[in-house]
């Protein structure tokens, strides 16, 4: 019997904070949420033993957004990161908790311009979350104060200490006022980290996700290294590749189901969604047409999937990496039943392998890394099934009434092999797929001057695009200052622009699948001028 797990309703929550998460999409706690939030929220220092992707920056944003007060001007919370693009990722999902409370908080990192957090800071941040040289950087300058800090988290502080922060943080620490509270999360606990927590924290409480050996069933377990913006392509050569099998596709929130069945039904799939926004009767119509094989391809949250039974599922796909190794085992299990063989896939980013790890030690499994099926493999594997269902027809003779087409076809003068070829071509690519982006594509041969790098982008004339549409785009996702961005040669469909060589493969990152005057566009390197 699965344990019942919290509400976020039942932590006695703001009405403005339950809308936030309702709006990111977030069904229920997880495991670190459910322990942390209730003690947090009662004012207690914590020492919390979390991975990122375990949902430890909502277990500690809620709270901290929960006991801002918008109405002061200063800085009331500080949350220390090892690296940039976890301050980024930090702040975003901040920002998206305190939105309806309209709490504001600003990552704060090196490698960019100090000035634009300056003006940023200066215009009052209620949170900041930064890298410990950046923030001492501010500090030092008097352009961050820290005496009306409530809270200090330190993320990843392990990270920290092994990157040779930890005079940094001691330095931060005795910024802030002594009767604060602080937070510590880390993967491991050596033993500088438990001497800062007994230095700076008061009786803390201790927050470890408990390991028990989980057991694994007997699936075919694999993985595919794939950057965020390029998981739709990765699922649909997936899909194509396994032409006739039952997907069932595992998300993190809401929004994210949503978007993910929309996108395969837009390039052609049988695809439906489930999560816990949908009525009982709508859930089991669209169950009743994945039993029935009516669908390909069933998008859901794990409390949408809880209780689901169905025996042919031939692939679980974790979208999502799972946020904790119990939840990875659920999702698996839901394949490889009576007797059947099954394959679970997990999508891992760049900065998930550490989850990955964890799942693997925690569930004693091993996840074996394998590289994404080509197009032309995954082709093959369409014509083969193609095949089987072709000689089906003709040992049936389930065909009749189309043979007077095909002989008045084969009159006109049309070969039969081109007339195989034409049909193969239109059943096999007039799918409604959007076309993928080019892969091998080099960052040193686009046609750009020097230090810079030449990019196709998929808007152009035609959608009123300017090329300040452009560099306002790129500059408020990337930092990269306007007058860094290269030269910009718009045309009716298209544009290309070029970018600083080292913060390339950043735009390529950020921008694709961004929105650029309204319309979702593709970013890659440009090809070489002819």
């Amino acid at each position: 019997m699965e344990k019942k797990v919290l509400a976020f309703s039942e932590f006695g929550l703001s009405d403005e904070v339950l809308k936030a998460i309702s709006s990111i999409g977030f069904e229920e706690p997880t495991p670190i949420q459910e322990k942390t939030i209730p003690l947090l929220l009662q004012g207690k220092d914590i020492i919390g033993q979390a991975l990122t992707g375990t949902g430890k920056t909502a277990a500690f944003g809620i709270p901290i957004i929960e006991h801002t007060d918008r109405t002061k001007h200063g800085v009331q919370a500080i949350i220390l990161t090892p690296t940039r693009e976890l301050a980024i990722q930090v702040a975003e999902e901040m920002n998206k908790l305190g939105s309806f409370k309209r709490i504001l908080a600003i990552p704060i990192y090196g490698g960019t311009s100090i000035e634009r957090q300056i003006k940023a800071l200066k215009k009052g941040m209620h949170v900041v979350v930064g890298t410990p040289g950046r923030v001492i950087d501010h500090i030092e300058r008097g352009t961050l104060r820290l005496r009306d800090v409530k809270t200090v988290v330190l993320d990843e502080a392990d990270e920290m200490l092994d990157m040779g922060f930890i005079d940094d943080i001691t330095t931060i620490l005795k910024e802030t006022p002594v009767e604060r509270q602080t937070l510590l999360f880390s993967a491991t606990m050596p033993e500088k980290i438990l001497k800062i927590a007994k230095r700076y924290m008061r009786s803390p409480e201790k927050v470890r996700i408990s390991t028990d050996a989980l057991t694994v069933p007997e699936t075919n377990q694999i993985f595919y290294e794939v950057r965020h913006d390029r998981k739709m392509d990765a699922l649909c050569r997936l899909i194509d590749a396994e032409d006739s099998d039952l997907f069932l596709v595992f998300c993190h929130t809401k929004r994210e189901v949503d978007g993910v069945a929309s996108n395969l039904k837009l390039r052609g799939y049988d695809a439906e969604a489930i999560h816990g926004d949908y009525s009982q009767a709508q859930r089991d119509a669209v169950m009743k047409k994945f039993r029935e094989s009516r669908i390909d391809v069933l998008v859901a949250t794990d409390v949408a999937a809880r209780g689901l039974d169905i025996s042919n599922i031939s692939h679980v796909v974790n979208y999502s990496i799972p946020q904790n190794p119990e939840s990875y085992v659920h999702r698996i299990g839901r394949t490889g039943r009576a007797g059947r063989k099954g394959v679970a896939i997990t999508f891992v980013t760049p900065y998930e392998d550490k989850q990955l790890r964890l799942i693997q030690a925690v569930a004693k499994t091993r996840i074996k890394k394998e590289k994404l099926p080509t197009i032309e493999q995954a082709l093959e594997s369409r014509v083969e099934a193609l095949k089987e269902k072709v000689r089906e027809f003709i040992a049936g003779k389930r065909f009749g009434i189309f043979l007077n087409m095909a002989e008045r076809l084969s009159i006109a003068g049309i070969e039969p092999i081109d007339l195989a070829a034409a049909l193969l071509k239109f059943h096999l690519e007039g799918l409604g797929r959007e076309p993928e982006r080019q892969e091998g594509l080099s960052l040193d041969d686009t046609g750009a001057v020097p230090g810079m790098v030449r990019l196709f982008i998929t808007v152009g004339k035609e959608q009123n695009v300017r090329a300040g549409d452009i560099v306002k785009a790129i500059a408020e996702k990337t930092n990269i200052r306007g007058k860094d961005i290269g030269r910009i040669n718009i045309f009716d469909k298209f544009t290309f622009v070029e970018v600083p060589r080292n913060e390339a493969e950043k735009v390529i990152e950020v921008m694709h699948q961004s929105i650029i005057s309204g319309r979702k566009v593709a970013v890659e390197p440009a090809k070489p001028r002819k």
